[in-house]
């Protein structure tokens, strides 16, 4: 059930492919060196575009939604990471508190956040779900169409812990990307692992900044194959300082759309490819697909309407958009059930766990799929997708395949410890 590309550029993935492959013991071998010297984020999922010739993340996320899309199959190796990834923090860990969305009505995110709290507690844990939302102000179960139902209890601080009613967790997995803010109650907790830390949410993260260190890893992991980096690395730009709703700041954005767009152009010229480039602009903080636009030309931006700037200059929580990265686009040539499709790929610890694709039956091959309309059709394989099946051609073999994604998901997850390194606001200064 490996989707089929649409392309007739399929040779340059096909050797990327072979590429990664035959260099499997030097990446992993890259990768656990890499791993001794960073601590990787403690879960994530990234979104993956294969373009027949250039295969490239776009989207990293360090607070991931849709554990539920992942197969049954799956679960064993989520809960080993799981085990992992609680032993190397909190060894004598009994007690588990989840913080998820306060958008508690949303059944499609609640029934993820059942499967996480089935992955913790197959992994020896107690767990149970604490709300920060001011609309959960007692014990509050909510029923789910699959049958199952969710428990939110209100959070209960006291001066440097938090925790519930009778429920005192040495650690605090958040399901929360903290677009509005990190809330008072979540600071200052010395005495609790905070899982991802602060600094992790949008408040503080920038897309630029991660595709900035995504850049360093993939030049880095480039040398070590010995191939150009553009062809796993999406170059990217930012501007700021952007007003949609009164339009100031159109001109730069298309300056800086114009130059990248010009760069992309080369790049193409260099490798004989025929089709037409595009850029994204997306809202550098936040997500849930909001505030994102793709772009063919500079000129496209002065003829934005009023909605398009309205739907630009707004994301999650209300949150006004005034930085955006500018992004390369890379075109998905992947195919499911006749929709565009792109793999996203779900890790915790360092560990690869499983995946899916996003399918959306009315968007385009150079558009964003994380839209309302999305479906998603979990990765499964007859075979173990997990481990490669050497000798087999490239481009063939969904194992293959969900190998290579997962060599690119874990780069982008290596570029955000990097990251989470540089914004540490506890992080120790050496002279």
């Amino acid at each position: 059930m490996v989707p089929h590309l649409i392309t007739a550029l399929t040779g340059p993935i096909n050797e990327l492919e072979q590429r990664i492959l035959e260099s499997m013991p030097a990446i992993e071998r890259w990768f656990r060196l890499e791993w001794m010297e960073h601590t990787p984020p403690f879960y994530s999922s990234v979104d993956i575009r294969n373009a027949g010739f250039k295969l490239a993340p776009v989207d990293t996320n360090l607070f991931p939604g849709g554990w539920n899309n992942l197969t049954e199959e799956m679960l064993p190796l989520a809960v080993q990471a799981a085990m992992a990834a609680i032993e190397k923090i909190c060894p004598e860990a009994r007690n588990l508190l989840i913080i998820p969305e306060n958008h508690t009505r949303n059944t499609f995110y609640l029934n993820n956040v059942v499967q996480l709290q089935r992955i913790f507690k197959m992994a020896g844990l107690n767990v149970r779900l604490g709300s920060i939302s001011r609309e959960i102000k007692k014990t509050t179960v909510i029923d789910l169409p699959s049958g199952e139902s969710v428990t939110l209890e209100p959070v209960i601080r006291s001066k440097r812990r938090l925790g519930l009613k009778d429920f005192d967790p040495c650690t605090i997995l958040l399901n929360n990307d903290l677009s509005a803010g990190a809330p008072g109650i979540l600071e200052e907790l010395y005495e609790q692992y905070l899982l991802p830390p602060l600094h992790a949410g949008w408040s503080v993260r920038r897309k630029s900044r991660h595709f900035q260190s995504y850049e360093e890893v993939s030049k880095r992991f480039g040398k070590l194959l010995g191939i150009d980096h553009w062809l796993i690395n999406p170059m990217f730009t930012h501007c700021e300082g952007l007003d949609f709703n009164e339009g100031t700041g159109m001109e730069a954005l298309g300056t800086q759309v114009d130059m990248l767009l010009t760069k992309v152009r080369r790049k193409y010229k260099e490798y004989g490819i025929k089709e037409k480039p595009f850029v994204v602009v997306k809202a550098d903080h936040g997500t849930y697909g909001m505030g994102v636009m793709t772009v063919r030309d500079a000129k496209d931006l002065e003829a934005l309407t009023r909605k398009s700037r309205n739907k630009m200059g707004v994301i999650k929580d209300g949150q006004a958009v005034h930085d955006v990265i500018i992004q390369e686009g890379v075109a998905t040539q992947e195919r499911m059930n006749n929709a565009v499709a792109e793999p996203v790929v779900y890790m915790m610890d360092r560990y690869v766990v499983g995946g899916f694709y996003r399918m959306h039956p009315e968007r385009g091959i150079d558009e964003n799929l994380n839209a309302p309309g999305s479906s998603f059709v979990p990765l499964a394989f007859e075979h173990s997708t997990q481990l490669p099946q050497l000798g087999a051609r490239p481009g063939a073999s969904a194992p293959n395949r969900f190998y290579m994604y997962g060599v690119i998901g874990r780069l982008a997850m290596l570029a955000a410890s990097y990251e989470l390194e540089a914004t540490n606001p506890d992080a120790e200064i050496y002279d």
